[in-house]
C-alpha cells in the first residue's frame, strides 16, 4: 500500500484512478459523523443505506444513502 491512498489503497492498481477518487469521496460522506436535528450533538452514523442513528439520544431517522 503505498502512502496517501487512503480507503481505496485496498485495490492497488487496479480499476485506475477516476473511479477510486468517486469512491473515496462517498466512503468518508457515509463513514463520517453528523449532528442530530434533534439533540443537535455530533453522533449521528450510518447504519445502512438510508437508516441513520443518534447514539446519544438513540433516535433512528431515513436520510440520504450516504450522507445524512
Amino acid at each position: 500500500m503505498g502512502k496517501g491512498q487512503g480507503t481505496t489503497g485496498r485495490f492497488g492498481t487496479r480499476y485506475g484512478r477516476t473511479p477510486k477518487t468517486k469512491l473515496k469521496k462517498i466512503e468518508a460522506k457515509q463513514k463520517a459523523t453528523y449532528d442530530c436535528p434533534k439533540c443537535t450533538y455530533k453522533k449521528v452514523k450510518r447504519l445502512s443505506a438510508g437508516i441513520w442513528l443518534c447514539f446519544k439520544c438513540e433516535t433512528k431517522f431515513a436520510g440520504k444513502a450516504y450522507e445524512f
